[in-house]
């Protein structure tokens, strides 16, 4: 299996509700994200790719369009707008584009991260 990742950047708020008050993120928040997509194929195409990483550019546009400098639950509809329910979100994003994507990993802090890979 052949696989695939890039990395994109955006910052955004966002705030988790149903969380004890005293709870760090059940305050207002923003995070400096980090976004990993990957794609995998067990076979690669005519230029030796699985996928040509200048395909993905659709992914920045719409991470910079929509997520970047945004309020999270706002854009996403959610009161729980968690790492883990973006990871999901944006892997679905990119598997309605790209039948190779893999799975997505999002990251808030340096030391943390989050994936949703079916």
């Amino acid at each position: 299996m052949y696989r695939i990742t890039k990395e994109f950047h955006f910052s955004a708020s966002h705030q988790l509700f149903g969380l004890p008050e005293d709870h760090q993120c059940a305050r207002l928040h923003g995070h400096n994200y980090v976004v990993v997509v990957e794609l995998a194929s067990e076979a690669l195409n005519a230029h030796g790719f699985v996928r040509d990483y200048l395909e993905l550019a659709p992914l920045k546009q719409y991470i910079d369009d929509e997520l970047d400098h945004r309020h999270l639950n706002d854009v996403l509809g959610d009161d729980c707008v968690t790492a883990e329910r973006m990871a999901k979100h944006l892997y679905d994003w990119c598997a309605a584009r790209w039948a190779e994507t893999a799975a997505v990993k999002i990251s808030e802090t340096p030391k943390t991260w989050a994936e949703y890979r079916p």
